[in-house]
Order: structure tokens, then C-alpha cells, then sequence
């Protein structure tokens, strides 16, 4: 989509991954409603593959052809913009047929030829910062891309940085260092409070603070936010713990706009 552009505040959300054409297509109209009533911007978030997971007995997703033949209907039902992972050179053409946004995961924010692939695309590329960088560093992931011809089509996503084993903690003096960097730059605030392997063979999480850190991070000038959402958080095939549930959001966005609006003026 290349008309897509980040002048105002946006939002980017979805399940964490494909469950089924039916699931996608049913969150995204209720997405949909909620951004439109508040005149929010809103780019569809959801994963054919979670190649990252901790254990290989945990659901991956549907895989790339299913997956995005999925992506594709929401497209077309809704209109909205979609953002899905890649986790390979392999995967960037087939999924930048579909999405508008090709995420870089954050384990894989230093894969130089991934970088490559993706910016070569013509599409925006989303690096959420690894849990191992410092915010200041991103300026050679967006380098990276630069180079490989992505221009302006680059955001940066903050989403906690491994605090000892098994959790994860957000200083939120990365927004403004790497809002220097000429990128847009959103908050994943349901990684964020992500315990990381922490339920044995699954990552867990701690959902209630997801608005907690939704708000500090508008405050802190994040241009973006990047929620993960389910109907049913407690029955989701990935992340649940870590999701909040879709009926919680209209509330949440409610505050956010307030405090944006303090925030302009």
C-alpha cells in the first residue's frame, strides 16, 4: 500500500496469530468499529507462523499459504492495512504480496539479509528493538535498511528489554533516543509484560499491566501503539497471557486519546 503514511497517532492490533480465516476476519470487523469510532488509524496485526516459540509442542500458526490466504480476506472484507512477521528471506515476497507492513522480529533485529530482503520490498518494515539492544543501537538496524532502499518506510518498536531470566522490563527513555533516528516509533505494550519462557514450555505474562504501560508510554511520546487482542485471551493459541481482551480495549484507547490529547496540546 503505498500510499500508507504515519502523520497522526496509530494503532497496530490483532490476535498474536492466525487461529482461523473465521477468527481473523471476526476480530478484525470489531477492530475495525472500535479505531473508526475513534478516528484511530488502524493496521491488522496477526502471524501465519510464530517460528520463535519455546517449545516445538506449542502452535505455530497455520503456516504461510494458509496463513495469508487469511491475511488477504481480511484485506478485502475490511479495507485495513496488514502487518505479519517474517522470519526468513525466503518468506519476504510472498508475504509482501499480502502485507502492507513485514515485521522483523526481535530476535532477529541484527539478521543483515533479512533487513535487506524486506526493505527491497517497497514496503514499510516494522523492527521491533531485540530484548538485548540498547535504543541507541537501532541506528544500525535503520542504517541497514537505508541502504537497502527502504527510505522513510522504517518503524521502530520498543518492547521491553530481558530483565534477569524469565521477565522483561521497559525503559521508557528508548521512545525519545530512538524517535531521534527519524522513525516513527510505537510501544508493544502486550510483549512488553511478557515473562519469557516462563510457564515451562510456554512464555506467560502479566496482562494487567498492559494499560499501565499503554499509558506511560503515550506520555513518554510513543507515535504508535502495538496491542495484541483476543476475545478470549484465556483460550488463545499463542500469547494469551500476555493479550488483553478485546472488550477491554475501547476503554483502554479512550484513556490513551486523553492523554495524547494532553501531550499536543
Amino acid at each position: 500500500m503505498a500510499g500508507l503514511q504515519f502523520k497522526q497517532f496509530f494503532l497496530i492490533a490483532g490476535p498474536c496469530v492466525v487461529e482461523s480465516r473465521r477468527s481473523v476476519l471476526a476480530i478484525a470487523r470489531r477492530l475495525s468499529a472500535i479505531a473508526r469510532g475513534r478516528r484511530i488509524p488502524l493496521i491488522f496485526k496477526a502471524s501465519y507462523d510464530k517460528a520463535n516459540r519455546s517449545s516445538h509442542r506449542t502452535y505455530r500458526g497455520p503456516g504461510m499459504r494458509e496463513g495469508l490466504d487469511a491475511l488477504r480476506a481480511v484485506k478485502e472484507e475490511s479495507g485495513l492495512p496488514i502487518l505479519t512477521d517474517v522470519h526468513s528471506e525466503a518468506e519476504v515476497d510472498s508475504a509482501a504480496e499480502v502485507a502492507d507492513v513485514l515485521q522483523i522480529p526481535a530476535f532477529l533485529c541484527r539478521q543483515t539479509d533479512l533487513l535487506r530482503a524486506a526493505a527491497q520490498t517497497g514496503r514499510w518494515v516494522n523492527v521491533k528493538k531485540g530484548q538485548f539492544l540498547a535504543p541507541e543501537d537501532m541506528a544500525h538496524v535503520v542504517a541497514k535498511l537505508r541502504a537497502a532502499g527502504a527510505g522513510r518506510r522504517i518503524l521502530l518498536t520498543e518492547r521491553g528489554s530481558s530483565f534477569g531470566y524469565h521477565n522483561l522490563v521497559v525503559d521508557f527513555r528508548g521512545i525519545p533516543i530512538m524517535k531521534t533516528l527519524g522513525c516513527p516509533v510505537v510501544f508493544d505494550a502486550t510483549h512488553s509484560v511478557q515473562r519469557p519462557g516462563g510457564a515451562g514450555d510456554r512464555s506467560g505474562g502479566d496482562s494487567c499491566f498492559v494499560p499501565v504501560l499503554a499509558r506511560a508510554a503515550v506520555a513518554a511520546g510513543c507515535d504508535g501503539l502495538f496491542i495484541e487482542t483476543h476475545p478470549f485471551p484465556q483460550r488463545a493459541m499463542s500469547d494469551g497471557p500476555n493479550m488483553i481482551a478485546l472488550k477491554k480495549l475501547p476503554h483502554l484507547l479512550d484513556q490513551i486519546l486523553r492523554i495524547r490529547k494532553v501531550m499536543v496540546g
